[in-house]
């Protein structure tokens, strides 16, 4: 849904605003229950029927109600009616059964005409509170954002309606839609498979939902299942600048052709003008070009003293990346430059170069909506990281920083750590500096050659569901010598089979018996991603009546399920209005 249809933005104090909610607040609203009841003291508008539209929207919103299989007085003047649980179950299936609008435009008409047909309906009295809160409650149906929706309601929306809009919500019926809308798009079809819930025991028997990548049909040993190209890329620092690998796509290159943009502080090399043009739109051009990516008409604080600024926030942001030789704090500042970018660009179209925020076509949901579902590490974040980002972004455009807080700063490391994939071609590289770093403290990405062998970092969204298996039923490959992932079969698969890979190296090393090669792995594993492996291969492979050195249980993190927090938050919205 365009921002256009819902706010209209003035000054540079609601746009900066606008972009930093997009990238922001779903955070904040999650954690901080402070900042939910001091928006009540913001005043958002939702648009409202004028003219002949509104004699049409009170015509179909007075048909909707005489439709509706709850019984309301037809007085205008009538007091509130009681909903029971029994309306509501009759409300939630008569909406579930309906069909929702398919394309983007069909969402979005739908959408403004279920919002004006709830206001027309409010102006009947408390009579109509139930037809008027199934009128907001298909809107949420279409809308990609529905607890910023809800936030709307909360402002706009009488309180009857509003509290009959909650309960809809904390339903379990539709919690059950929202959770299959988006399991139902993502991931795309055309990729051929499916993300699956399974419940699986940690080393203390405890039960942990996770869900897992399963095939869709018949795949022969050796076919390719599907390729996927990366949200954020970071090639090795030891290599960014020289001008053998591109810093966008990580493909190998002669130096002598590489493209070096002058207004890059970072040094960066790229292999073609594509790439280049890319990176400088979705991330790099806000991270480290000399230039605000924002003109001077839109953004009055973009100044020469605040370009100046800019340049030294960049430059200290050079530094700690290039210094710390991780890619952890320049996956997270590329990915939070992306969605700065993106709603930058959807703001100014035309005038901010075009940077999407959604890889996966016009199914609705952001960068949020699959970000959240990933599992993550803890991690202890030198201060310093998140600080030295958020210092650029507010230089760039006042007001920015806001969109990378501490905490969520070190929620997106953690998945980054969990979830990113090492880039290698062929066999992998054999020269890349060893640190002096304990070896829990190294950084690890998933890669069946091991981390040492990569080039680069890359993250996923689809093949992030992928679980580690020391007999993996697929193999990740870089066959097209960029950090495309191509996923291709071990062994025959059937449909509803489980793609597993390997996170680590789990060959035999030549002079390493078996027990050792397994206490390697393990020992691995547990280092880098702080779980136990209790795959087949493991168990057959344990000597008897051993006890191993590694049986810590799983200590990787998830943010509570989205379904949960729609019940959680819709609970908390009850009890702050009572």
């Amino acid at each position: 849904m365009r921002s256009s249809t819902i706010f209209t933005i003035a000054g540079i104090t609601l746009v900066t605003s606008a972009v930093v909610y997009a990238v922001w607040f779903d955070s904040k609203r999650r954690n901080d229950a402070e900042f939910r009841r001091k928006l009540r003291a913001s005043s958002p508008c939702t648009p409202q029927p004028l003219g002949k539209e509104k004699k049409k929207v009170e015509k179909s919103a007075a048909q909707q109600q005489t439709q509706s299989s709850v019984s309301a007085s037809t007085s205008a003047s009538a007091g509130p009616t009681t909903i029971t649980q029994a309306d509501l179950r009759t409300a939630i299936e008569k909406v579930k059964a309906e069909p929702v609008p398919a394309s983007p435009d069909e969402k979005e008409a739908f959408f403004m005409q279920q919002v004006n047909m709830g206001e027309a309906l409010c102006a009947q009295g408390g009579a109509f509170a139930l037809p008027a809160a199934m009128c907001f409650f298909r809107a949420l149906r279409v809308y990609p954002s529905p607890v910023e929706l809800i936030m709307i309601y909360q402002q706009t929306v009488p309180e009857p309606i509003f509290k009959a809009c909650v309960s809809l919500l904390g339903h379990a019926v539709f919690i059950d839609v929202l959770s299959a809308a988006y399991w139902n798009d993502f991931p795309p079809k055309s990729m051929g498979v499916t993300i699956e819930p399974v419940d699986v025991p940690d080393a203390g028997g405890t039960l942990m939902r996770k869900r897992v990548l399963v095939v869709n049909k018949d795949i022969s040993a050796g076919d390719v299942i599907y390729k996927e190209h990366p949200i954020v890329t970071a090639l090795d620092a030891d290599l960014e600048g020289k001008g053998e690998y591109c810093s966008h796509c990580l493909r190998s290159m002669e130096p002598a052709a590489a493209i070096r943009p002058i207004s890059d502080k970072f040094g960066s090399a790229y292999c073609s003008k594509e790439c280049e043009l890319k990176a400088m739109t979705q991330y790099q051009g806000l991270l480290f070009a000399t230039e605000s990516p924002v003109p001077h008409d839109i953004d009055p604080t973009n100044t020469p003293e605040q370009g100046e600024k800019r340049h030294l926030a960049q430059e200290k942001l050079v530094d700690l990346v290039k210094q710390s030789g991780k890619a952890g704090p320049l996956l997270v500042s590329r990915f939070v430059a992306r969605q700065v970018s993106g709603e930058l660009s959807k703001l100014f179209p035309g005038v901010v170069a075009s940077a999407p925020t959604n890889e996966f076509g016009d199914s609705g949901f952001t960068f949020f909506d699959h970000m959240e579902r990933l599992r993550y590490l803890e991690l202890t974040v030198p201060e310093n990281e998140a600080e030295a980002v958020r210092t650029v972004f507010k230089y760039t455009m006042e007001g920015l920083e806001q969109a990378i807080n501490d905490e969520r700063f070190a929620i997106l490391k953690g998945k980054m750590a969990y979830n990113a994939y090492g880039v290698y071609h062929g066999e992998g590289r054999t020269d890349k500096p060893e640190t002096n770093e304990r070896p829990e403290d190294k950084e690890k990405t998933r890669t069946p050659v091991g981390t040492s062998k990569q080039i680069g970092s890359a993250f996923y969204f689809v093949s992030s569901y992928m679980q580690h298996n020391c007999d993996p039923s697929a193999c990740v490959t870089f066959a097209d010598g960029t950090a495309e992932l191509v996923l291709t079969a071990r062994r025959s698969l059937k449909a509803g089979d489980e793609l597993t890979v390997a996170y680590v190296d789990v060959t035999r090393h030549e002079g390493e018996t078996v027990i050792e090669a397994r206490r390697r792995r393990r020992t691995e594993l547990a280092r880098g991603w702080r779980f136990p492996c209790t795959c087949q291969r493991c168990a057959a492979e344990a000597p008897p009546n051993t006890t191993d050195s590694v049986t810590l249980k799983d200590e990787s993190k998830l943010e509570a399920p989205v379904e949960r927090r729609f019940e959680k938050d819709a609970e908390e919205f009850i009890a702050n209005i009572d």
